[in-house]
């Protein structure tokens, strides 16, 4: 079959849905998709109302039957989907049953590969039970993690099988021409289009590059791999990571800027533990920081200053990227006018004596957080977080998508909405 664009509709409310259907449609988008989230949200009444506002349009439901297949089958069906997306991970008889019922009511099935260990050979049964079409999906959360790409995967399936392939997962202008070389049919973007403020503009970047076989560059829904952590975080902001960390890791408020508007900070940290007044630590740690290291001092949240306008002067030659202390700093107009990002819990003009307490490296509490060197720190005017090194990679990747939503909505509120209203706030209250 030539390729074909399908856009992937994972939104939670329908009227935002259509919008970006017809957006996406203007684009060049071939296929609809009712997004398994839209499923759960709106019901079967949102493939109703896509098939009457598309009428002409392949719509495919990504219902990801697991069970009692004929059934959710028939609904979506009846509901208006051209095409049902069932597990791979699914019984044989899930995947048998749902392929006879969408026969009895002019509709095909799409087996979905997410998480089925051997996919080749999935794929081969897939097409022996029926199916109409394989789908090679990197989930969501997979794909969170920065791992490499499918296509290698992409090859051998579609090697495998004479049905159409489709591919699914973190695809931009950028990598669909890759996809459509290795085999692919069916080219299914979600965030790549969904989450950005010219839908119209997203959907016909990767039609032309499906068309021509040259990507086109995308930094929209990039995936970031360890390399690339200091380029997502100093995307974001700390209230984009605090929301993709559910709130973890977040400094109390008790640590705030120095500096005024406009200064942030992102690096690994250095961690430095002091007494009362001791600035030696704080001061030796200089010279043991890399280049983009932030030192961040636990002074036990004393008032007696362990850093200033010298401190932060022989750190910015060093290379230092800021500093966090739980206690004070001094000689702030000074650490302004050097634009070194600095956060403190106190300020007070008087330093103690460089005793030589504590140690450098060492496991510490900062602002209520444990912090270990080597663990992420980025900090702006909205305060500071901290993200443990073993999870920086997912929760880069999780922090960029926040940011990349938000986008979206800043253009619906600018087109007259509002947040309460685009968001669908009353409906979607709790229920107690």
């Amino acid at each position: 079959m030539q390729p074909v664009l399908q856009v992937a509709l994972d939104l939670m409310h329908l009227k935002r849905a259509v919008e970006i259907a017809r957006e996406s449609i203007e684009g060049g988008a071939d296929w609809i998709e009712a997004g398994t989230p839209l499923i759960k949200s709106e019901g079967a009444e949102c493939l109703r109302a896509l098939k009457k506002e598309f009428p002409g349009r392949t719509l495919v439901a990504d219902m990801k039957t697991m069970d009692v297949g004929a059934f959710e089958v028939e609904i979506a069906a009846k509901a208006g989907a051209d095409v049902v997306t069932v597990l791979g991970l699914s019984d044989e008889g899930t995947i048998s049953e749902s392929v006879m019922t969408a026969r009895k009511y002019g509709a095909a099935i799409m087996v979905d590969m997410i998480n089925v260990p051997d996919k080749v050979a999935r794929a081969k049964r897939a097409e022996e039970l029926g199916a109409s079409y394989v789908c090679l999906h990197v989930g969501i959360d997979e794909q969170m993690k920065g791992e490499g790409s499918p296509l290698e995967i992409v090859s051998k399936v579609s090697k495998a099988i004479s049905i159409p392939l489709a591919v699914a997962g973190g695809i931009t202008s950028e990598t669909a021409p890759k996809m459509i070389e290795h085999g692919a049919s069916i080219i299914i973007v979600g965030g790549g289009i969904i989450k950005t403020g010219d839908v119209r503009s997203a959907a016909r970047a990767v039609k032309e590059g499906m068309r021509t076989g040259k990507g086109l560059p995308n930094a929209l829904s990039k995936k970031y791999g360890q390399e690339e952590l200091f380029e997502a975080f100093a995307k974001v902001s700390t209230c984009n990571i605090a929301d993709a960390a559910h709130k973890r890791g977040v400094m109390d408020n008790g640590i705030v800027l120095r500096n005024g508007h406009g200064v942030k900070t992102v690096g690994r940290a250095l961690t430095v533990q002091t007494a009362k007044g001791d600035w030696a630590k704080p001061v030796e740690a200089i010279d043991r920081a890399r280049r983009g290291d932030i030192i961040v001092i636990d002074a036990g949240g004393s008032e007696i200053a362990v850093w200033g306008e010298l401190a932060a002067n022989s750190a910015m030659v060093k290379g230092v990227a800021g500093v966090i202390i739980d206690g004070a700093a001094r000689d702030i107009d000074g650490i302004i006018d050097l634009g070194f990002p600095c956060f403190s819990r106190h300020i007070s003009p008087h330093a103690g004596e460089p005793k030589g307490f504590g140690g450098i490296g060492l496991e510490i509490v900062c602002g209520g957080q444990m912090i270990r060197t080597g663990d992420w720190i980025v900090g702006d005017e909205s305060g500071v977080i901290v993200i443990p090194q073993e999870h920086a990679v997912e929760l880069a990747n999780r922090s960029v998508d926040v940011w990349e939503r938000e986008e979206r909505i800043r253009e619906e509120i600018k087109r007259g909405g509002t947040l309460s209203k685009v968001q669908e706030l009353e409906k979607w209250e709790q229920v107690k």
